[in-house]
């Protein structure tokens, strides 16, 4: 966990102060958005696909990370056609 911290605030994305804690940089928290906007449309589109809102979450945990800009551009264009539930 030390190296991983180490290697996040080496990045700028986090700011550790001691006995105060770890916080987001403006960096780290524009990455953790995007993330979370990115995790949002696959967990949309596989709704609107009729995936159960369960098995949706899981699945889109995983394949957020491994998406194309193209593709994520394409499953929003979808959703937004066919409705998100």
């Amino acid at each position: 966990v030390a190296k991983m911290l180490k290697r996040l605030a080496t990045m700028g994305l986090i700011e550790m102060i001691p006995w105060r804690g770890v916080f987001l940089t403006a960096e780290g928290e524009k990455l953790a958005q995007e993330s979370r906007e990115r995790h949002q449309i696959v967990e949309n589109f596989l709704l609107v696909l009729g995936v159960s809102p369960e098995i949706a979450r899981r699945d889109a945990e995983g394949m957020e990370h491994h998406v194309s800009e193209e593709t994520l551009d394409a499953f929003r264009l979808f959703t937004q056609k066919h409705g998100a539930k």
